[in-house]
């Protein structure tokens, strides 16, 4: 679905791009944590929700000076993702088109003159055999979604895209890769996907200004993982050729969920 907007017509983004991407684990929560204020400390340019659980409440987001959409699951306290603006963007477009991901709200994308931002929440495959195949079916769903996007018969528009993933890609992605090889998270097959959909045209940035440094976004609620730092790297953003990663950032303080923002600061090429 897809909703056509009024053209803003004060201003443009600036030739520098700050782009947060954060799971929330509800948002509820998160904003009784200081989600709101710290927002508005930061003030990134752009912010890309996922794990919202909640329905939409653009009133919230306007009290920092941002547009936010939301694409939330049918499921009540389910899912959903959420795209913050602190420019009113060209149209909106919910979902992939396929009821069996929209129904449980797991993409959302924003269109502006001359760019584009998706803010996807990927499933996890932890829960069952048949959450596994879910995800899979998914990821050739969002992979065929995002390559017509980037096809010169596309949209045409250079993208920034983020969010969780739930897949370490490589072994520097996870502390313990050795113990998760058969786990979903850091399945092969899941693994080979992720080479498959940079392989589109996209560049994992955190990775890109990182190097061979380990850095994490995500850590199990159970003993002190978060404390002995024992994660995982499943939160991403990508971007198209047009535009150069020049500086990042993954805040571990103030925790407002299980995951850690991550934050980019891009510049136009």
């Amino acid at each position: 679905m897809t909703q056509n907007l009024p053209k803003n017509l004060s201003q443009n983004l600036s030739q520098n791009l700050h782009l947060i991407t954060l799971n929330v684990n509800g948002l509820r929560s998160s904003l009784q944590k200081g989600l709101l204020v710290w927002l508005e400390g930061i003030a990134p340019d752009i912010v890309l929700l996922q794990e919202v659980r909640a329905e939409p409440c653009p009133e919230v987001f306007a009290e920092i000076g941002y547009h936010s959409y939301f694409m939330p699951a049918q499921k009540k306290g389910y899912s959903g993702v959420a795209i913050l603006s602190k420019q009113k963007p060209q149209s909106v477009h919910y979902g992939l088109g396929l009821e069996e991901f929209d129904l449980e709200g797991r993409v959302i994308r924003l269109e502006f003159e001359d760019f584009q931002v998706i803010s996807v929440y990927m499933p996890s495959g932890t829960s069952s055999s048949e959450r596994i195949v879910y995800k899979s079916t998914f990821q050739d769903a969002f992979y065929s979604h995002v390559q017509k996007l980037l096809e010169p018969n596309g949209s045409g528009k250079p993208i920034i895209l983020g969010g969780d993933f739930n897949i370490a890609h490589q072994q520097i992605d996870l502390k313990n890769w050795k113990s998760n090889v058969k786990n979903s998270g850091f399945l092969p097959e899941e693994r080979f996907w992720m080479t498959q959909f940079l392989e589109l045209g996209l560049l994992d940035t955190q990775r890109y200004l990182l190097g061979e440094q380990a850095e994490y976004t995500w850590w199990s609620q159970r003993g002190q993982a978060f404390n002995t730092n024992v994660g995982w790297r499943i939160d991403y953003q990508c971007c198209s050729s047009e535009w150069q990663p020049v500086s990042h950032q993954v805040w571990r303080e103030p925790r407002f969920s299980d995951h850690a923002p991550l934050g980019v600061v891009y510049r136009r090429l």
